[in-house]
């Protein structure tokens, strides 16, 4: 009789902690989800990480935590809508916004003249994480739930390679910047097919059919292959109540992980001289993976690297890659990346290239050589690239300067200090559809993207936008307003082929 009143009051008092738990902190519930641990990682584990590891030591440690599936998820704020589909409307403060985009191209069929729908790829929301992070796309289900729309991994390079001799990341506390000089360390693409098949068969995606079949010719090996893993995670786990403790953290703190656009981001060796081959190789390799490829011409510490956006090297570089995708990936629009230092002749040019080729997008900008007279750390003289809130308006004229060029033909992603939902908006108002993040992470925490999230839907809401692709280019308003009739004609057009084709039935 008294084990069981014993039993009773400690079941009462285990209950009356949690309730108290979840009142406070919704950690019960909302697990990684919730402002608590948000918090905590934020304001505690990334101020910690900075202070205890070295840049390329706390990044590492930082994949290592999403690839394990321990950093916070979307926010239940970032995440709020009105549909199943949190990416898909975001409610603000007063209202819903529509976050999706769509890129992509539209041909015409020469025979009905209908307009046929080409490599147009959706994106649930706008932001997504820059290449860099994850390098070898060994996180990519984290980064997802972590509440990126799209995820860009890379620089992949096809044969393996170390990169520089470290150190070769530093922060510059004071400015809020970075400056690595990595340059392209990457697993080749032998690996990193690995890790995306591996990914592809959990989760599904895009992919070409040869992707889909070599996925369903190894499922046979892939249950053994878990038979086995789960074998031995049972040997390691060793004990009854770790076990115990790895189902409790299964329960409370993973759920179902968000999925998204993925990407992959290409580089040179850094000893090849045929870059053509070599971009090649990872669209052939990688391609069938991906939903989106970038080739990636502007990193400032890859010898050479740079001088492939001049006029007549890029122009045969893009010809070259477009028809590789056609062959390997023709599911996969394709990006070019672009440096933020080229003059405005230079982008003139790199903006004609783009019109010509064809070429699905551009990226603008990644990281600058240029040391603004501003800039107070102590690390500020070091060399390779700049990135952080010191190129931020940088790269915002940048897209402005690019957007103009191509009068809003091209599909520009952003990329470059965006720390908040007010930055994120004034790059879409310059011109980008799609925003990226990266090396505010290290000063915000991980809990920053549900922050842009949030606050972009609020900012689009209080400005009387209905949707993001209605304030991309607002700046520039001859080209804003020409591209918005556009897009009003191709959705009629689309709705006529629609009906057309239910009248047809």
């Amino acid at each position: 009789m008294a084990l069981r009143q014993k039993i009773r009051s400690t079941a009462l008092r285990a209950t009356a902690a949690i309730v108290f738990i979840e009142v406070t902190t919704h950690l019960p519930t909302e697990g990684r989800s919730s402002l608590t641990y948000h918090y905590l990682f934020d304001h505690v584990i990334t101020p910690l990480g900075r202070r205890l590891f070295d840049p390329e030591g706390a990044h590492n440690l930082a994949l290592e935590v999403v690839r394990r599936g321990l950093a916070p998820r979307l926010s239940r704020e970032g995440s709020s809508c009105s549909s199943a589909d949190y990416d898909t409307a975001s409610r603000g403060s007063r209202g819903v916004v529509d976050m999706k985009v769509e890129i992509g191209k539209d041909t015409n069929n020469n025979n009905s003249g209908a307009v046929v729908r080409r490599r147009r790829l959706q994106f649930p929301g706008p932001i997504g994480l820059a290449a860099g992070f994850d390098k070898n796309g060994t996180a990519i289900p984290g980064l997802f739930d972590m509440g990126f729309s799209f995820v860009e991994i890379g620089s992949v390079t096809p044969l393996p390679q170390p990169g520089n001799a470290r150190p070769r990341s530093f922060r510059l506390v004071e400015d809020r910047g970075v400056i690595n000089r990595f340059g392209f360390n990457s697993e080749g693409v032998e690996r990193v097919q690995e890790y995306l098949i591996g990914y592809r068969r959990e989760f599904g995606g895009m992919g070409s059919a040869s992707a889909l079949q070599q996925q369903s010719n190894t499922d046979g090996e892939e249950s053994i292959n878990v038979a086995e893993e789960d074998v031995n995670v049972a040997e390691n786990y060793g004990t009854s109540f770790l076990w115990a403790l790895g189902w409790a953290w299964n329960q409370l703190m993973t759920s179902t992980p968000r999925t998204g656009v993925l990407g992959v981001n290409l580089g040179k060796n850094k000893t090849s001289d045929d870059e053509v081959e070599d971009y090649t190789v990872g669209i052939r390799d990688l391609g069938p993976y991906a939903d989106y490829l970038v080739i990636n011409v502007s990193s400032p510490n890859t010898p050479g690297l740079r001088s492939l956006q001049q006029r007549e090297p890029l122009q045969h570089l893009l010809s070259s890659t477009l028809k590789a995708r056609e062959e390997y990936a023709p599911h996969a629009p394709l990006f070019v990346k672009l440096a933020p230092d080229l003059s405005l002749e230079e982008m003139e040019d790199v903006a004609k290239v783009a019109l010509e080729t064809g070429i699905d997008g551009m990226i603008v900008s990644n990281t600058t050589n240029t040391r603004p007279e501003s800039l107070l750390s102590k690390h500020k003289h070091e060399s390779g690239g700049l990135s952080g809130a010191p190129i931020k308006d940088r790269s915002t004229e940048c897209i402005r300067t690019m957007y103009k060029f191509t009068n809003g033909r091209i599909p520009i992603i952003g990329v470059g200090g965006v720390g908040s939902g007010r930055d994120a908006y004034d790059k879409l108002k310059a011109g980008a559809s799609l925003i990226q993040v990266y090396s505010m992470m290290v000063y915000e925490g991980p809990g920053v993207v549900s922050r842009i999230r949030k606050e972009l839907a609020d900012i689009l809401v209080e400005n009387g936008y209905k949707s993001v692709e209605d304030v991309v280019g607002s700046d520039q308003e001859d080209i804003y307003w020409n591209r918005r009739e556009e897009r009003v004609r191709r959705r009629m057009q689309e709705r006529e082929q629609t009906e057309k084709e239910i009248v047809d039935l």
